[in-house]
């Protein structure tokens, strides 16, 4: 089963996504513990587009979930029009060093790439696209 939204990224969109998700879940009976990865990463990835990814002009760039499932594991893909970027070439950041001696930025991908069994960047047709799945098994 595959389902797909698109938004603009507009903070606002948040809760159309969340509950684009959480319909989805109920709808494939999936484990209702096994959302929260997914809520976080929906959550992170989407409000850096939204934040961060304006396209030239400081025109709002579109975003597109896709959600697809076999009942063994979930692959959440988030497409956006927003300038390239590869969230994974960047260094996760020392989470044991002392707080006043850590950078600003890099946690909530670093939180995501914990969450997920795999991650795949891509930059395709003039779109990020962003892979994440995890078994659920």
């Amino acid at each position: 089963m595959t389902a797909t939204l698109q938004r603009t990224a507009d903070a606002a969109e948040l809760a159309a996504f969340s509950e684009f998700l959480q319909a989805f879940w109920r709808g494939q009976s999936l484990p209702p513990e096994a959302a929260f990865p997914f809520e976080l990463a929906l959550e992170e990835i989407f409000l850096n587009v939204a934040l961060h990814g304006r396209i030239a002009g400081d025109a709002t760039p579109s975003v597109e979930v896709r959600l697809q499932t076999d009942g063994q594991s979930v692959r959440m893909t988030i497409l956006d029009d927003a300038p390239a970027f590869d969230p994974l070439s960047h260094e996760s950041p020392d989470v044991t060093a002392p707080l006043e001696d850590r950078q600003i930025g890099g946690l909530g991908i670093h939180l995501v790439r914990t969450l997920m069994d795999d991650i795949a960047w891509r930059h395709v047709g003039g779109r990020n696209e962003l892979t994440l799945t995890r078994r659920l098994v």
